[in-house]
């Protein structure tokens, strides 16, 4: 069997996305579900739904906002060599 060359693991292969300060929000929204003190209450309710519950459904769009803010953010990046 021929052998396979190994990928190349120097720092020549990392990009200046890797590195971009804009991918510090991306731990926003784990931050806030890993940290149970934060919405571990039933109060405030919303329409009825303890705070426990309304808090982690609210997480969702959180994420997906700080998800395509870092996309938009680094899209493009790196692609021109």
């Amino acid at each position: 069997m021929a052998e396979r060359p190994l990928p190349d693991t120097g720092a020549s292969g990392r990009t200046s996305r890797d590195r971009s300060p804009v991918n510090w929000l991306l731990l926003v929204p784990m931050l806030l579900v890993i940290w149970p003190p934060l919405y571990n209450r039933d109060d405030p309710e919303l329409f009825g739904i303890p705070f426990f519950y309304w808090f982690q459904l609210a997480v969702i769009p959180i994420g997906v906002t700080c998800t395509a803010l870092v996309y938009r953010a680094t899209a493009g990046r790196g692609e021109k060599e």
